[in-house]
């Protein structure tokens, strides 16, 4: 039986991720995978894909309802839906094929198949040809999320979508009722709106994208208001059936009004849950939480001695590069280092026009646990940059310590903001000041000043207000 110092069961942003720290650490590493491809759902069905749709869709909308304001004069605009698509799935395939490329490059063994704690130390593969057995002194449980199913309308693939049928649509939809306002919903909604079809976004809480600061959430919900999604906020959907031509989904307020609505598409975006089935656990003395996922400690051990778990398995945003973080975390713990993940510097995004970025505490935190903070706040409208891009809604705010200026939280909507924020990143991670972040010089001209304006602000010296 073949032996390796660690197994990782997952091959998402967090497993790939710990498989080559492992390797360029020393350690004789595998990585276990059921899909035909690398890379989990982040890659083949996720971040990649979805970037692609809104890069494209953004192109295609801004010709149609934005050129003429550059001087461009475009006749004849079509849709090319089946190109657009095309070119999703080859930026997909080039990233999971480098993947691969990569465990070649590290020596990491790849093993084709869904993994399963066997026994103590030990790791069955079951692949579609036959199976096989590895050692493990340690194993990394990786295998990530899937999307949580409403228990009256089941995912169907063709009517009822998940995230993974709403990204491969061969054509636009007419009306688009889309069940949850996070990231995954925006997002996909905002495509295909762009894209010629009626979206209409059910959310039971009073706002959308709810782990955002109120004032950005606020913010960006006005923008895509204006782009036309129809928002119906503090509702549920409580009933729905498929028919011949689409589905028909009956919407309660929170007053308890019903409302009929037909739709000929329904993407149910209301969360995902840990993917723990199929894999061991609970023979092998893996334990769960109250949510059901894995319950690991500050070193990411579960409660069976030598496994770990990290990414979406785990306490903490679903987020990609929270995985990576805790990846690399857990290899370094076995290659005797300290395996340093800080929670409070990871990044969250929005990926719509205009982007949400945050990170840190908001507003109602901060009040919430009863700190003393400061607020800068600058708007993209009056920057240069915003201004030749044509993109002037949002704005950037700084919260800061009241008693030592210590940057707390760093919340944005507007243009780019997905690439502004690592500023904010690095600045909390080597706990910077607002003033810290106001006597750094930034490019101009550049949307990166109204980072720099709005750390001004904090202290009442805004320059551009």
């Amino acid at each position: 039986m073949e032996r390796f110092d660690l197994v990782v069961i997952g091959s998402g942003p967090g497993g790939y991720v710990c498989a080559i720290r492992a390797a360029q650490l020393g350690l004789r590493t595998a990585l276990v995978e059921k899909e035909q491809t690398l890379g989990g759902t982040c890659l083949n069905v996720g971040c990649i894909p979805s970037k692609a749709l809104l890069e494209s869709s953004e192109r295609f909308a801004g010709a149609r309802d934005h050129a003429a304001e550059h001087g461009v004069v475009v006749k004849g605009l079509e849709l090319d839906l089946a190109a657009m698509q095309a070119r999703k799935r080859g930026i997909v395939g080039e990233l999971t094929g480098g993947v691969a490329t990569l465990m070649k490059k590290n020596k990491v063994t790849v093993l084709a198949g869904r993994g399963e704690l066997a026994a103590p130390g030990t790791v069955a593969v079951h692949g579609v040809g036959g199976g096989t057995t590895v050692e493990a002194a340690h194993v990394c449980l990786a295998m990530g999320s899937a999307p949580i199913a409403l228990p009256f309308l089941p995912f169907d693939g063709e009517r009822v979508l998940s995230s993974t049928e709403a990204l491969e649509l061969a054509t636009v939809p007419k009306h688009l009722v889309v069940v949850g306002a996070g990231a995954v919903g925006l997002e996909l909604g905002s495509v295909w709106r762009r894209l010629g079809a009626e979206v209409t976004v059910v959310e039971m809480l009073p706002g959308i994208a709810p782990f955002a600061d109120k004032q950005m959430a606020s913010s960006l919900q006005r923008a895509l208001a204006e782009q036309g999604l129809a928002f119906r906020l503090e509702s549920r959907l409580t009933a729905g059936r498929i028919t011949g031509t689409g589905v028909e989904l009956t919407i309660e307020s929170a007053k308890g009004e019903a409302e009929q609505v037909t739709c000929d598409r329904v993407l149910v975006a209301v969360g995902r849950r840990p993917v723990t089935d199929n894999a061991g656990l609970e023979a092998a003395g893996v334990s769960l939480d109250e949510r059901g996922r894995v319950a690991v400690d500050e070193r990411f051990m579960t409660s069976a001695e030598g496994v770990y778990a990290i990414g979406d398995l785990i306490r903490g945003p679903m987020l990609a590069h929270k995985a990576e973080d805790e990846g690399i975390a857990v290899a370094e713990i076995l290659g005797g280092g300290p395996g340093h993940v800080n929670y409070d510097a990871i990044p969250n995004v929005i990926y719509t026009e205009p982007e949400l970025a945050m990170v840190g505490r908001t507003e109602a935190e901060l009040k919430e646990a009863g700190i003393a903070f400061t607020v800068g706040r600058f708007m993209f409208r009056p920057n240069g940059r915003a201004k030749s891009l044509g993109q002037l809604a949002g704005m950037v705010k700084i919260l800061a310590d009241a008693t030592n200026d210590r940057i707390l939280g760093v919340h944005m909507v507007g243009p780019r903001v997905s690439e502004l924020i690592a500023e904010a990143v690095v600045a909390m991670e080597l706990s910077a000041s607002a003033e810290d972040l106001a006597r750094s010089c930034h490019a101009h001209p550049t949307l990166s000043e109204v980072v720099r304006e709005a750390a001004l602000a904090v202290d009442k010296r805004a320059i551009h207000s």
